[in-house]
Formats: C-alpha cells, structure tokens, sequence
C-alpha cells in the first residue's frame, strides 16, 4: 500500500470513528458511570469486534452476508434486540454509587459488551466490506496490506473512543449525585434503545 493509499484510508478511518454510534455511547456511558480505565475494557472488546469483522471481510464472507437477505436480517434483528436490552439494562441501573454496580465492573463482562456491540452490527461489517478492498492492490501482498489497515482502524477508533469515554469520565465528576445519576442512566438507556430500533428499522441498504 502506497502512502498516499494509506493517508486516504487514515481519512476515511478517522472520519468513521468520529461518526457517533453505539460504539460511542457504549465508551461514554461506562467512562461517565466507572471511568476511563473501565470504558478502555469496552474500548478493548469494540477493537476485537472490528479485528473478527476485517477478518471476515478478508476471507470474503462479508460479501455473501451482504448478498443473503435472510442472513444479513437475522444479524440485524440480533443486534437490535442486544442494543435495547442494553439500553433496558441501563435505564434500571441503580443509581446508589459504583457499588451497587459492582458485578457490571468485572473485566470480561464490559469486553463482552463491547465485543458484542460492533459484532451485531451487521452494517458495520458490509461497511468495511465496501470500504477496506478500495485501498487494497490486489497485486501485492494481502497479509501485510490487511495488517497495515487492521492497525489503522483500530488505533483510530480507539483514540476516538478513548477520547469519548474521558470526556465523559470529566463529566460525570460533576454528576455524582443520585439525581444527576439516574438522568445519566435514562439518557445513555434511551440512546441505546434509540440506536436499537433505528437499526432493527433501517433498510437494508446492501
């Protein structure tokens, strides 16, 4: 990959880490709620998600997702229904303090949700999948092309999120009270069952 292949990918790679989406609300509301180092374990599993979607994208499968109206409708369904459940899951969080949330705080609990919050969404994977083979010679190498873009991806988007999740780490100092607490959980809960059914009622644009 030529360098200015590579710069025209970084552009396009920053351009949809910035793009708000679940990703980004699954970064600030554990940043807003724990702190950085929590979201990084979200940011973490967001990161694997896009390393298994790149991957599947390598392997060509991404293009028969695409192609299969039933298969492309399952995975979009699902990730609909995990998105709302979030979302449910955080509008009747407790609004006592970390604490009472101890359980959510377990390391491979929140790299779980964040692997599953970029893998059930099935648009993200015919994303890459339109995006990742217009910067790829199909002359030269593929592994170490696929390994230049995976690390660029990645490290963008966990830049972003990372920026994301401190930014709500700063506020949520200023939120600690209870009142503040619950509207933080009503407003984040509402943006995941938002971003849920948008997904569920989206055409499949393929």
């Amino acid at each position: 990959m030529s360098l200015p292949v590579w710069v025209g990918f970084f552009v396009a790679a920053i351009l949809i880490a910035v793009t708000p989406g679940p990703g980004a609300v699954a970064s600030m509301s554990t940043g807003i709620r724990y702190g950085y180092w929590a979201a990084l374990r979200v940011i973490c599993g967001l990161q694997a998600a896009i390393l298994l979607q790149l991957g599947v994208v390598a392997l060509g499968l991404g293009a028969l997702l695409a192609a299969s109206e039933t298969a492309f409708g399952i995975v979009k369904l699902a990730g609909a229904a995990y998105l709302v459940w979030l979302g449910i899951q955080k509008w009747r969080a407790p609004v006592a303090g970390p604490a009472a949330d101890a359980p959510a705080l377990k390391p491979r609990g929140l790299f779980r949700q964040g692997l599953l919050v970029n893998l059930t969404n099935p648009k993200a994977i015919i994303f890459i999948g339109a995006l990742v083979p217009q910067f790829v010679d199909p002359l030269a190498p593929q592994v170490e092309q696929y390994l230049l873009i995976s690390a660029t991806l990645c490290s963008t988007d966990m830049a972003v999120m990372s920026a994301y999740a401190l930014t709500a780490a700063r506020i949520g100092r200023w939120l600690s009270d209870p009142g503040a607490m619950r509207l933080q959980n009503r407003l984040f809960g509402g943006l995941f069952v938002a971003a849920g059914t948008l997904l569920a009622l989206s055409p499949d644009s393929r």
